[in-house]
Order: C-alpha cells, then structure tokens, then sequence
C-alpha cells in the first residue's frame, strides 16, 4: 500500500493583492493591446545553466530537449526514488528548499518520466511492500538502490530549469568502456533505456511523495 502524502518543508507566504474592479475580459492573449508581441515566458535557467543547455543540445543533435521533452515528458511530470532513512537525513532534517545534489551552483536531481516510476513501483508491489530486484530491473539500477522503505517524489517541472544531463553533473558516474552498465552515458537516457533529466533547483514544497513501504 502507498500512503499519498502532501510535503510541504517551508511556510508558504501568501501575497494577495488588492483590486477594487474586476479585469476586463479580453480574447489578447498576450499583451495589453491587440497586436502587441507576444511576450515570451521567463527562462527558469540561470546563464550558467541555459548554456550548458545549450552545449548539450549541440551534441546531442539532431535529438534535442525541446524532443526528448515532447517525446517522454509532454505532460511535464517527472519522479524518483529516495531511501527513506536519505529522505529523512538531507530533506527533513535539513529543511531542505530544493531536492538533490547541492553545491554553490544549484541542487542537481536526475528525474525519470513520473509514469514510469510509478509503473515500475506498482509492478513491484510485493506482500505489503516492494521486491528491490524488479524495481532495479524495471529501472535499470542495481536493485541494492531499492532496499528497504522508500519514498517518492513526483513534481511538475513545466516552471522548472531542465536540460539533458552531462558528465560534469553531480551524480554522473561516466562509463570507462562501451561494456560498463550503471553508469552514466549522455544521450538523455540511462544505461538502463530509461528517459531522463536534469533538474536543477527542484522545489521541495511542491513536491508529492509518497511512502513505498
């Protein structure tokens, strides 16, 4: 069984503004005239970040995130997979603001479409918990990342900086040869076949995790 549970770490400040009339309604969809330009929405990546999204979409071409994005993320979900006592000890304990591998240039998280994950956790359910070995299987990870309780974080990332991952990320453990498995291979992929990202900053409060007895 799988407990939903909402976390929020940080107090939210809600900042309601005052208006004494209603906003006309207008078919403008950008803009305050008709015919103005569009507005193009903010990038969620800082300087540093865009370019390395740009450096990765170079070699990865002709494949590119705005593809990989339409392909295995179009509805902009993505999870993963904590030990619970990890969770606890960098997330809880810490008040964390942002989930990942932190260092002063962001939190770096590696993230899977969130349709596979619970997929994968679903076909794994085994008497009142999970079997590690059809989880690491199903993922392509060793199924020693999967024992013991776990939790599970899903987050909409369509507000968030994503990019392909690289081999300079946090995390990223590059393969030493074409015969080497668990490790890191650029392409927007896993060693395993599993589509994945690179999320930078991603927040905590909106997060949903779940436990995974």
């Amino acid at each position: 069984m799988r407990t939903t549970v909402r976390f929020t770490l940080l107090a939210l400040i809600a900042l309601a503004g005052c208006a004494h009339h209603a906003a006309p309604a207008t078919t403008t969809p950008v803009g305050d005239t008709i015919g103005e330009p569009a507005v193009a929405a903010p990038d969620p990546c800082n300087a540093a970040q865009a370019a390395v999204r740009r450096d990765a979409d170079a070699r990865a071409a002709p494949w590119s995130l705005a593809q990989h994005l339409t392909k295995n993320f179009a509805d902009h979900q993505v999870a993963w997979l904590m030990k619970d006592a990890a969770y606890d000890k960098y997330v809880v304990a810490t008040h964390a603001v942002h989930f990942g591998r932190c260092d002063d240039s962001g939190c770096y998280l590696f993230a899977a479409p969130a349709a596979v994950i619970h997929a994968a956790v679903t076909a794994a359910h085994a008497d009142g918990g999970h079997d590690p070995a059809a989880l690491g299987k199903a993922l392509g990870l060793p199924a020693a990342n999967f024992e013991g309780p776990l939790r599970m974080m899903t987050l909409d990332v369509a507000a968030v900086c994503v990019r392909l991952p690289v081999e300079q990320d946090p995390g990223a453990w590059p393969c030493k040869s074409a015969d080497d498995h668990d490790c890191f291979k650029f392409g927007g992929y896993t060693s395993g076949g599993i589509p994945e990202l690179m999320v930078i900053d991603a927040p905590v409060a909106p997060a949903t995790v779940e436990a995974i007895p």
